[in-house]
């Protein structure tokens, strides 16, 4: 049971990863685009709480790990 528990955790610290790696590349592709500032913070704004919550998923997911490994 314990098992399923860890890669469950795992498998929530992929998505925040992925998130994560998702709100860098939008936030490239918004300084490349040659934005003015307050255009750029707009979008930086944006992408903010969904960096926070890819953030919160990943720590959670590896707090699930521990747990995981540890009762296990």
């Amino acid at each position: 049971m314990f098992e399923v528990i860890t890669w469950g955790g795992a498998a929530l610290s992929l998505a925040g990863l992925l998130g994560l790696v998702w709100c860098i590349l939008r936030v490239m592709k918004a300084r490349r685009s040659g934005l003015s500032d307050d255009e750029l913070r707009a979008v930086v704004q944006g992408v903010l709480p969904w960096n926070l919550a890819a953030l919160f998923l990943s720590v959670i997911g590896l707090m699930v790990v521990i747990v995981g490994i540890s009762f296990g």
